[in-house]
């Protein structure tokens, strides 16, 4: 049943600190929840506007009205379900070949499509600064389609973690190796850094080669790339050599 208490702490999981105090987010979308039934992701419960789109969890679905969808819902076109769901303990997988690690990234949006990239080239975890975008930020979890369930996401000191790896760290920015001649080692860190200002120098300080994406066109005053754009570019010839 959606009550009035249990609105009011949906509503409050946009944010960090009260996603942290209930110990719960929210997943919007029959597609999106769909993703979970075969995930280690426990759901607590689904309210839904048509519960029998949902039979594999119909036990958990309860049947709402569109008007309170739009009361639980981050989405400004409301989907069919919210689904209910605990966060996870992080736990780090270790001995993965490549890794993602991202230095201090603040637009969901270029979370979750990392996150997306992740997941179709095979990659198992980002390791995130803890000043990254929270991976339970409602607009991540939207972003990513569902592949924030094959994705395994950690926050930790970065500074601290890459002093330690026992595998090269690859940085990218404007100056550096072209990604096109680079070859690139079996197993590796690939770092990318904030929106605006790259890597922060304490973490330049540990890589061991920068590779940078060549410009083509003629345009000098054209913007660096998106990151998660570049992450998509980079991670394409990567695996084209495979």
């Amino acid at each position: 049943m959606l009550t009035a208490h249990k609105i009011k702490v949906f509503q409050s999981l946009d944010k960090k600190k009260f996603r942290q105090k209930y110990n719960l987010f929210l997943v919007e979308g029959n597609k999106i929840i769909s993703e979970l039934k075969n995930s280690s992701y426990k759901i607590t419960e689904i309210f839904s506007t048509n519960p029998s789109a949902l039979s594999f969890l119909s036990s958990e679905a309860h049947l709402i009205t569109e008007k309170d969808l739009k009361k639980i819902s981050f989405l400004q076109t409301p989907k069919d379900s919210v689904a209910v769901v605990e966060l996870p303990n992080s736990i780090e997988l270790p001995n993965q070949n490549i890794q993602i690690i991202l230095d201090g990234i603040q637009d969901p949006g270029n979370l979750g499509t990392i996150i997306r990239l992740c997941d179709w080239f095979g990659i198992a975890q980002i390791i995130c600064s803890q000043d990254t975008v929270d991976f339970y930020n409602p607009k991540v979890i939207q972003s990513t389609k569902g592949s924030f369930a094959r994705v395994n996401v950690v926050y930790t000191d970065l500074e601290n973690y890459l002093s330690q790896t026992e595998v090269p760290n690859i940085g990218t920015d404007m100056v550096g190796e072209n990604l096109y001649q680079f070859d690139f080692p079996k197993k590796f860190n690939l770092i990318l850094g904030n929106e605006g200002n790259g890597m922060r120098p304490s973490v330049e300080k540990l890589v061991t080669k920068n590779i940078t994406i060549p410009r083509f066109g003629k345009h000098q005053s054209t913007e660096s790339l998106n990151v998660s754009m570049a992450t998509g570019i980079i991670l394409g010839q990567l695996f084209s050599k495979f």
